[in-house]
């Protein structure tokens, strides 16, 4: 049953008529609710809303579902794996209170850990509505989510990059000279993940069997994976393919499951499928999921709902399947979503925020689109809050400019700044093949080795000669 929540502040009455609604009226400020039309009309509801919303007892959101329970397999997933037992820690909070406790010493490392399976989705989006950004940052560093595929990801003083060596046409020769560039800025533990500019089987495989043969060949502690829909994945798996990750783009409504072609079995098919393969040598999270503000908007999925809880609620499909990775495309769809670069910055430590206490691997894309209200300071900025906040892994492309999506993200060397600033490292096995191939010396300085440096450009000219093609 769909509740109302009335509050009264002064001589004016502030109604709001159901947890949707509050929820929605309460988020900080972004163009994509405004375009739904479910974002406060002033500054004034805002702050009420998020003063209900702070007074709600945690307990409200296992009673109301903010999307209909017997219409979205989502809600159902979400109410149907909440461990109470966990949850009985907090059960006796308000959301305000919730938000106090997550920021004092006893809420350690250890205890949200214990804690994540007893949280749902909108517990984590409603707490995240009435924080700080440094309050963001603060629980979000306390979470540690550790995962492990050919090498270990979101340990302690760790940050790991996706190696992204797109290629407007696909062109092999053009991908693996962008293979070997990342790999020689320390690029690439997370994964080296190509988005195909033709996707279909057939190149996917090609795409798949190179980067198979440059990781055999360098004995490179890493994993790869070409971001096809699921659906294709699954077939080159039935087809012998080198499939170390299976891809899929989610959303936190089923409609918006529906228009990415998806739904939670066949997920599960292509988890099972991958895990049948026991490629991992170090362990067996074998998903790369891909989430974002705005994806239910755009499907017109939204069900009334803000963008964030959506996201949030994305978290809940992830979770149910141990993934390796996962990654919030922050800024990708555009300022119809996220308007400028204050938008999009608190976007992202949102995400990395609610994806971290649900018990994910959390990294973000911290990218903006070319008509964004934007620009690379902007970037430079949430790059540096994230690594503060422990954030698994970001995204390494050549120059920041990815030549085939089109949008701005994060360069090779930015991984080099946060990591030099920061102290942090690359993920453990695949720093000691760096230090072993001369990449990084006894400092953990990268340095571009002379010797190295020929070996990948002879390797280049060898895949140009013949035994790969564009």
């Amino acid at each position: 049953m769909t509740a109302a929540y009335r509050r009264q502040q002064g001589h004016l009455v502030f109604n709001f008529e159901s947890l949707a609604d509050l929820m929605a009226k309460a988020t900080p400020e972004r163009s994509g609710d405004t375009l739904a039309g479910v974002s406060a009309t002033s500054a004034a509801e805002r702050v009420v809303a998020q003063m209900t919303l702070a007074d709600l007892p945690l307990k409200t959101f296992l009673n109301e579902a903010v999307i209909p329970y017997e219409s979205d397999e989502i809600t159902r997933l979400i109410m149907d794996s909440h461990d109470r037992e966990a949850f009985k820690a907090v059960e006796h909070l308000t959301v305000g209170d919730f938000r106090n406790w997550l920021l004092s010493d006893e809420a350690d490392s250890s205890t949200l850990a214990q804690l994540r399976s007893g949280l749902t989705p909108e517990m984590v989006a409603a707490v995240s509505k009435i924080m700080r950004n440094q309050d963001l940052i603060q629980v979000a560093k306390k979470c540690r989510v550790v995962t492990a595929f050919r090498n270990t990801i979101g340990l302690p003083s760790r940050l790991s990059t996706r190696l992204q060596p797109n290629h407007p046409t696909d062109s092999l020769n053009g991908i693996a000279a962008s293979i070997f560039d990342g790999l020689m800025y320390g690029n690439g533990d997370a994964v080296i993940g190509i988005n195909p500019a033709t996707d279909n089987v057939s190149q996917a495989v090609k795409l798949m069997n190179l980067m198979e043969e440059v990781i055999q060949h360098y004995q490179i502690p890493t994993q790869s994976c070409v971001l096809t829909h699921v659906t294709n994945t699954i077939e080159a798996i039935e087809m012998g393919a080198p499939v170390d990750l299976v891809f899929q783009s989610i959303g936190g409504t089923q409609g918006t499951n529906d228009t990415f072609g998806i739904n939670l079995s066949m997920l599960k098919e292509a988890n099972e499928a991958a895990l049948s393969l026991n490629r991992g040598t170090v362990g067996s999270n074998v998903m790369y999921f891909e989430t974002g503000q705005g994806t239910a908007l755009s499907a017109n999925a939204f069900h009334g709902v803000d963008q964030q809880t959506c996201e949030a609620r994305a978290y809940a499909v992830a979770r149910h399947f141990n993934p390796l990775l996962v990654n919030t495309v922050v800024g990708f769809i555009g300022p119809e979503y996220l308007f400028d670069g204050k938008q999009i910055i608190r976007a992202g430590l949102e995400d990395h925020f609610c994806g971290k206490l649900l018990g994910l691997p959390m990294g973000c894309d911290i990218c903006y689109t070319n008509h964004a209200y934007a620009d690379q300071n902007d970037m430079d900025n949430l790059l540096t809050l994230l690594g503060v906040a422990e954030c698994s892994f970001i995204m390494g492309i050549p120059g920041s400019d990815d030549i085939m999506l089109n949008y701005q993200t994060t360069s090779f060397h930015d991984a080099l700044y946060a990591r030099k600033v920061l102290g942090l490292k690359p993920a453990p096995e695949f720093e000691q093949w760096l230090t072993q191939m001369q990449i990084f010396d006894d400092v953990k300085e990268v340095r571009l080795n002379d010797r190295l440096s020929g070996s990948f450009a002879g390797a280049i000219a060898q895949l140009s000669g013949g035994r790969v093609h564009g």
